[in-house]
């Protein structure tokens, strides 16, 4: 044990020291969380230019309704009130005569004025949009532009638009706009957590209020932070252990030490640097969290099993990262390896949007109740706002620690028999055979 214990501080010296571990600490977060601190950075970052808009009502009652909005919009959102700086586009509407000879040249004209740089966008209002009757054509509301999919201005068109046709119907009714104001209140549904009792008082805790970054963005990140831990230790043991094999450096030092104390030797001195680096990130992490008011949703019941799983996701992976870098004698070899020993990491990064919506659904417990994938999956749920049922938590720890067991084994016995081969590629039938019979 003795001798494992000076491995482990010589492989984590060895990684802490360098300036590979200090950069990746600082870029590894970026890099997984780029686009998020892109969208911090850059969400007030909009393009001011003005935007006209052609319209082209073949009911012949929407279009000044729109124009007015627009005004209104001008004059009152596109400045900040404080600074007085143009902080959004300022939006021209020109309301265009339908050719109802030829709709598609005028539709051709209009778009041919978009490719110019003459107009933003046009739209195309059909003639029975206020009230739809069979032909769905003639209620159809068409918006033309280079990105309409993604265009501020088309979502802005809905409220105008919507708001008139409400006017109209209650006109058409005979129904006065100032009997039936509440017609057009908006009502917002809350979304709310569960009632529960405080195990110590017995009182009645009431439900807190529930939104997008306690239900999605802190499961996605406690996972995410997981992943960066597994891929900042489980390739380097791989390659690693390569590179000794192949410099005959592993020759040398199994005269002093046995081949399993050796592999348990880089298994613990991987978690060590992924605990080192994973106390940075939260440390950092909770103090950002703290300036900014968001310490509510720091997930503190999470963290120990946070730690569990890193710990035993190290292991389970690091023993076959371990034991097949043993077994290979070139690069190349390494290389192709990889992604298989990774796969366990990388499913669960296809499968979490699933999950984070539908935490507690078939598919959810299910996948996450498979142990290669417990440390990620289980976690996620677990720091969803409902959480998961303790049994399921219990049966996917018992799962990873039994898996984690069979990988050392396993992952010792490959590692005993392939690291003193030289010249022998990793083959299939190989592995399995040293596996088998040690």
């Amino acid at each position: 044990m003795r001798k494992t214990l000076r491995l482990v501080r010589r492989e984590y010296k060895a990684a802490v020291k360098t300036k590979g571990f200090i950069i990746g600490l600082v870029l590894a977060p970026i890099f997984m969380g780029g686009g998020l601190i892109a969208f911090a950075v850059f969400k007030d970052r909009v393009d001011t230019t003005d935007k006209a808009l052609a319209v082209v009502d073949r009911s012949s009652v929407i279009g000044q309704a729109i124009v007015d909005a627009a005004e209104r919009r001008n004059e009152k959102e596109i400045h900040d009130a404080e600074a007085g700086k143009k902080i959004k586009p300022a939006y021209s509407v020109e309301l265009v005569e339908p050719d109802h000879g030829d709709l598609e040249r005028q539709r051709l004209e209009l778009s041919n004025r978009v490719r110019r740089g003459e107009l933003h966008a046009f739209l195309d209002i059909g003639p029975g949009i206020v009230h739809p009757g069979e032909d769905p054509n003639a209620a159809r509301i068409a918006y033309y532009a280079r990105n309409s999919a993604m265009d501020d201005m088309r979502r802005w068109l809905g409220w105008p638009i919507n708001n008139r046709l409400r006017k109209l119907r209650l006109a058409d009714a005979g129904i006065d706009e100032s009997e039936v104001k509440d017609l057009f209140h908006w009502a917002n549904i809350d979304g709310m957590g569960l009632v529960s009792v405080d195990v110590a008082s017995g009182d009645i805790q009431k439900a807190k209020k529930t939104n997008e970054i306690e239900a999605i963005l802190v499961p996605i990140v406690t996972m995410m932070l997981m992943f960066m831990m597994v891929m900042i230790s489980v390739p380097g043991m791989l390659h690693s252990v390569m590179e000794e094999k192949t410099q005959r450096i592993a020759e040398v030092l199994l005269g002093s030490i046995r081949p399993f104390e050796f592999m348990m030797g880089k298994l613990l001195a991987g978690i060590a640097v992924s605990l080192t680096s994973s106390a940075v990130y939260l440390i950092g992490g909770f103090l950002v969290i703290r300036h900014m008011g968001f310490e509510g949703f720091i997930p503190y019941a999470v963290l120990p099993w946070f730690f569990i799983y890193m710990f035993l996701a190290i292991l389970m992976l690091g023993a076959v990262a371990s034991a097949l870098g043993a077994t290979c004698s070139e690069a190349k070899d390494a290389q192709s390896l990889m992604f298989p020993i990774l796969i366990p990491a990388l499913i669960p990064m296809f499968t979490y949007f699933p999950i984070v919506r539908e935490p507690m659904s078939s598919f959810a417990t299910w996948m996450s109740l498979f142990p290669p994938f417990t440390p990620f999956l289980m976690l996620l749920r677990q720091a969803t706002p409902g959480g998961v049922p303790a049994w399921q938590a219990i049966a996917g720890l018992l799962g990873v620690i039994a898996f984690t067991l069979a990988f050392v084994w396993v992952g010792g016995r490959i590692f005993r028999v392939a690291l003193l081969l030289q010249g022998t590629p990793p083959k299939l039938g190989n592995i399995v055979r040293w596996a088998l019979r040690g």
